[in-house]
């Protein structure tokens, strides 16, 4: 887990980095100000560096279920939890584990690129932080602009981090 925890921390920096430039003046401050009833100065007074410190923590979270979304291998791995099968899986000649070895060396990395992991954060953005955005914004009483603002932010991130995640995290047949 030592080197996903690399990758992860990797991931959890992608919305600091497109945070800067998509909340920027260039791109949406000013809109995303006029969504949340917030003036410039107000922002100003914000505390950036605990404001980003807490990003890049809620970052990591977002990180680590994208890691169990977007890599279909750990699905595997939450069913083999239970006791008979984390036994027959200590044991090489057992049938489960000739089994599984098989299929992971036949199937173990398929499915691991930055296009996979792309279109698993897309779809990740549009059935969960979507949806969670819009609730959230039908009792506070934003608007449209709010939600697309917000959302789109989001989007950029999940298609960016499931990349990085899918490529780069290491999964590994566990030896029991």
């Amino acid at each position: 887990m030592g080197h996903n925890l690399l990758v992860l921390a990797v991931a959890a920096l992608i919305p600091l980095i497109v945070g800067s430039a998509w909340y920027s003046p260039l791109l949406f401050a000013k809109a995303w100000q006029d969504a949340v009833g917030i003036t410039p100065e107000k922002a100003k007074q914000s505390n950036m560096a605990v404001n980003m410190a807490l990003l890049f923590v809620f970052s990591f979270f977002i990180a680590y279920a994208l890691m169990n979304i977007v890599i279909h291998q750990l699905g595997l791995f939450s069913m083999l939890m239970d006791k008979p099968s984390q036994e027959a899986l200590g044991d090489p000649n057992s049938s489960l584990s000739q089994l599984l070895t098989t299929l992971w060396h036949g199937h173990g990395h398929s499915f691991r690129t930055y296009k996979h992991g792309a279109f698993h954060g897309a779809l990740t953005a549009v059935t969960l932080a979507l949806p969670l955005i819009a609730s959230c914004a039908i009792f506070e009483q934003r608007g449209f602009k709010y939600v697309m603002i917000t959302w789109g932010f989001w989007l950029i991130n999940f298609v960016l981090m499931g990349a990085v995640i899918c490529h780069w995290a290491v999964v590994e047949w566990p030896r029991m």
